[in-house]
């Protein structure tokens, strides 16, 4: 039988905004709340959060933004990234976050298939949004732009380039005092969709993953509600502050750094890009209380010679998530960086249930290979191919269902149909057991989707790319570890008489692709692609050809 969580929560009927800001009226908190790293005098408070989102509702409003619009934001992050996404949602829309490094290709897929009527872009990114918005005649007069994020709160936001700031798409203060979001009164209310957050789930090109107020307001409430387990959770959270440099047009950067922690009172630092040494000078000079890592930037925590330079005393938790983490990193990191004070926690999520399903009791000293439990309001199944479960300890495919798992894929019934079952049962792809104590261990992954620093790489997408090369006659892109991170690696198969190198072929797909789906575990000639009868490849031998070939961790040939 399925299992459940050994905690419930009554989630209450609210629509986000109402979640976040009480009311559109209600008093609320004066101190910095969501703060800029670099420049500490440009922050929101708590009041002006609200207040900027519902100047950014009133101004959508006015240029004919109707409910179930959307908005789509290509920017890194900034103290306005949740600014944006709550003034969509404030105004009755449906906020979508495009990665700032795709190239004009990829950013032009997701601005149609997620049909949004508005885009903002950042200013450095503004010629890549105009390549992508005029291959798909998308108009210009709805492209706004920011310049560096903060000429709207000096009142002198002008044109970026000819575009028009996006401070001009604002409404002003005295008039939005008066606008009010939509109140719910339903459970169906809250299934309207808040958020597409795009995944690239098991292949193809990324998908809209419909997030719902429900949802939202559900994870939240569940991540919270795990951390306030911990008996000092009150005290400290008094002095907690937090450090923001996930991206937050991902699941995790967003929902951690512009819902649960602002929710939560918690002063949000916000880093514009991420440098790791910036990293540590901020947690120096900050304090920094609490780190939300992925695997790479834990494992370079613990092994980087810069951080012996800088006072890291004041973190009191850390957690990682997004990829899983091996556990001799987990301990080398609780020794090298928190000595004692603190235990590094993985979880473990996914985009299609929002952020997080599985956490830990803080209260429990856990094995740091598992992911911990299920969070309140979630139950889960690991089953064989043929949906069976199998018994505890045994691996098989695990499944999740709760209040937190998407509504569905945007526009893609089928896909959705895949993922999901009529009972509302998300398969997630990933291979798990259930140890004697009840913890989950995530050992591997039935999809084919390769996470590279937390991001997911479709192989089929690359495939796809790899097979317009003229002297590509067959390709196959799986995910190779190397010094502790996944990373794509393309085996090709030449056309006859073809005169290339692999450093060409990897050069050449950099320029149609994000760095993060660029083939850095490297490029590989073979004769032959291995597939079965029916054609479809198979990854599993090329991925124990990759771990011969990649040995001690560096590629030994065709390293790029």
């Amino acid at each position: 039988m399925p299992w459940k969580s050994r905690w419930t929560i009554d989630v209450p009927i609210l629509s986000l905004p109402s979640y976040l800001f009480t009311s559109p009226t209600a008093p609320l908190d004066n101190r910095p709340l969501v703060i800029d790293a670099e420049r500490p005098e440009y922050h929101l408070t708590h009041d002006t959060y609200r207040e900027w989102s519902k100047r950014l509702a009133t101004g959508l409003r006015r240029a004919g933004f109707q409910s179930g619009d959307r908005l789509l934001l290509y920017s890194g992050n900034t103290i306005f990234f949740p600014v944006v996404l709550m003034g969509t949602i404030v105004a009755g829309g449906i906020f979508t976050g495009a990665n700032p490094t795709y190239v004009a290709r990829e950013l032009a897929y997701q601005l149609q298939d997620s049909g949004a009527k508005f885009l903002i872009t950042a200013g450095g990114s503004l010629e890549t949004a105009l390549e992508a918005a005029e291959s798909i005649n998308f108009p210009r007069e709805r492209i706004f732009a920011f310049d560096d994020g903060f000429a709207s709160f000096d009142g002198h936001g002008e044109s970026v380039n000819g575009i028009s700031h996006w401070s001009k798409l604002l409404g002003s203060s005295r008039e939005s005092s008066s606008f009010e979001w939509e109140i719910f009164t339903s459970r169906e209310q809250m299934d309207k969709t808040a958020v597409l957050n795009y995944s690239s789930g098991t292949t193809g090109v990324p998908k809209g993953v419909e997030i719902t107020h429900m949802n939202y307001i559900s994870n939240c409430m569940q991540t919270e509600y795990m951390q306030a387990l911990s008996p000092d959770y009150k005290e400290l959270a008094k002095t907690a502050a937090a450090l923001s440099f996930l991206p937050m047009y991902h699941a995790y950067g967003q929902t951690v750094h512009c819902v649960s922690l602002p929710l939560q009172r918690i002063p949000v630092y916000v880093m514009r890009k991420f440098e790791f040494v910036k990293v540590l000078q901020y947690i120096e000079k900050y304090r920094v209380t609490s780190l939300n890592l992925v695997p790479p930037i834990a494992v370079a925590l613990t092994k980087r010679m810069e951080v012996k330079d800088y006072d890291l005393s004041s973190i009191e938790s850390a957690g990682c998530g997004a990829a899983p983490l091996g556990k001799e990193s987990a301990t080398e990191f609780d020794h090298v960086v928190a000595k004692g004070r603190f235990q590094l926690r993985q979880g473990w999520g996914m985009t299609e249930i929002t952020c997080s399903a599985c956490g830990f009791d803080p209260n429990y000293v856990e094995d740091s290979a598992a992911v911990g439990e299920l969070n309140p309001n979630i139950e889960g199944s690991i089953v064989d191919d043929d949906a069976r479960e199998v018994p505890r300890g045994q691996r098989g495919e695990f499944w999740v269902r709760g209040p937190n798992v998407m509504k569905g894929y945007w526009n893609k019934a089928a896909e959705t149909r895949e993922t999901k079952t009529d009972d509302g049962w998300l398969k997630t792809g990933d291979i798990a057991f259930r140890d004697k104590d009840g913890l989950i261990h995530i050992v591997d992954r039935k999809k084919e989707l390769i996470k590279v620093k937390g991001n997911q790489v479709a192989p089929a997408e690359l495939e796809a790319l790899l097979l317009d090369h003229p002297a590509v006659q067959d390709a196959a892109v799986i995910g190779v570890t190397m010094r502790g991170e996944e990373l794509p690696r393309a085996y090709i198969v030449l056309q006859n008489e073809a005169t290339t190198s692999a450093q060409e072929i990897a050069s050449w797909l950099a320029t149609k692709v994000a760095p993060h789906k660029r083939l850095a575990g490297g490029v590989k000639f073979t004769d032959e692609i291995p597939k079965n009868p029916s054609g479809k490849i198979l990854r599993k031998l090329l991925r124990e050809q990759a771990k011969a070939e990649v040995g001690d961790g560096t590629v030994k040939e065709s390293r790029l």
